[in-house]
């Protein structure tokens, strides 16, 4: 296997990477500072998008660097698993990047399944205006009153009713339900319990703006909203949709998410990747630059070891993404099932590690908004829970080590 980036890819991550050092670096500090002032979470502000993100999406549009982890030419620029990866750790580096290109999620896993199993219908009324940045999204799969690291817990339904399919239950951490432009939900949600345990769910396409959809309220994530899209908890009451919003038809649900969490999971982890990088970074720069006891921070109680192991820990994390990219790209999600499970568990405990290491190094600095750290921290820290925790996905790492064993014991 050959992880060299091809020309395509060089192309496009050298033009990526001048427009966030010319348009992005110098505008994200001061965006992110005036976003988190005051001190009242219901402050209606919070919950706009500032000119500043409008005007640097128009630019990177006109520059063409847009939709870049589609992976067809119609509505992409067509770049594959490896291909994109550096792009999407170039774009990891900064808290507002995936947003200016508008490849963040949850928008592009909700594009992602409606390209893959969206009708035409589907595609034409929520994808084309997600991939040309007119409206944003929500993926509602996680609910509060079940443990949702299991799946098959799943309360909510989605039961078919003559020619329409009626939705209810409550769901939580639905990122994205609160930016201004969100337009359009997918909901999973049981439809029939009696089938198959991976047979019984299914997704539907949820307008907004549909009778019956209430976000209760938006939780912060260790203090931070995340905003303006944020994370909300969702009721469903009786909400009525033609039978049609069904993507893929009924029962279709656990499919259609495993088809969703493969390229996402190395979207997720690569951008992590650029994360732990520039928290590095920030190591070494305070390392070398502050003095305490008369050296420099780095010759103090084993940091040159510690900034040696991030090292380490970043190069194999990356090269354990492209690897699983590459599975991606040649040979599906079926061959690549383990080791999309073992980045997913591998890389955020990576980043957290790197950035904590980071924060040590700033000290009480290192906890406040003064750097990016805390944020990134907690993003880290985040990812560990989000698509699945780490233990569920050690649990299919296993499964899948020790399935020919078991056979053999037979």
């Amino acid at each position: 296997m050959d992880f060299t980036p091809s020309s395509r890819s060089r192309e496009y991550l050298e033009r990526l990477q001048e427009f966030m050092r010319a348009e992005v670096e110098p505008v994200e500090a001061a965006y992110l500072a005036a976003l988190r002032e005051g001190a009242d979470d219901n402050r209606a502000d919070r919950w706009t998008v500032s000119p500043e993100i409008r005007r640097l999406q128009e630019k990177a549009r006109d520059a063409g660097l847009w939709n870049l982890f589609m992976p067809d030419e119609t509505y992409g620029v067509g770049l594959s698993n490896v291909e994109y990866a550096p792009l999407a750790e170039a774009m990891g580096r900064s808290a507002i990047a995936p947003v200016v290109f508008n490849c963040a999620a949850p928008d592009t896993g909700n594009m992602e399944v409606l390209y893959h199993y969206g009708s035409e219908e589907q595609r034409q009324r929520w994808m084309v205006p997600l991939l040309e940045g007119r409206i944003r999204s929500a993926f509602c799969m996680t609910e509060p009153d079940v443990a949702s690291s299991d799946a098959t817990n799943m309360a909510a339904t989605a039961v078919l009713d003559g020619d329409e399919v009626v939705l209810n239950g409550r769901k939580w951490w639905s990122t994205g339900i609160a930016h201004p432009d969100c337009e359009v939900l997918i909901f999973m949600g049981v439809t029939d319990p009696g089938a198959h345990r991976y047979l019984r769910h299914s997704m539907v396409l949820v307008p907004r703006d549909t009778p019956g959809v209430r976000v209760e309220r938006m939780l912060p994530t260790m203090g931070f909203y995340d905003e303006p899209g944020g994370h909300g908890e969702v009721s469903f009451t009786d909400v009525r949709l033609p039978a049609s919003a069904i993507i893929a038809g009924p029962g279709r649900g656990f499919e259609i998410a495993q088809g969703r969490l493969g390229p996402g999971r190395v979207h997720h982890c690569m951008r992590l990747i650029g994360l732990a990088e520039r928290a590095l970074e920030l190591a070494c720069r305070r390392g070398v630059g502050r003095t305490a006891f008369g050296k420099p921070l780095v010759n103090l109680g084993g940091n040159r070891e510690r900034i040696a192991d991030a090292r380490i820990a970043i190069q194999q994390a990356r090269l354990l993404v492209l690897h699983t990219a590459w599975l991606l790209d040649t040979e599906g999600i079926g061959a690549a099932l383990s080791a999309v499970s073992q980045i997913k568990v591998a890389v955020p405990t990576m980043a957290q590690q790197v950035v904590d290491m980071a924060i040590q190094l700033h000290g009480g600095a290192g906890l406040s908004n003064d750097f990016p750290l805390a944020g990134a921290w907690t993003t880290a820290r985040a990812i560990r829970l989000a698509d699945g925790p780490d233990e569920v996905h050690r649990g299919v790492v296993a499964r899948l080590e020790l399935a020919p064993y078991l056979e053999e014991a037979r």
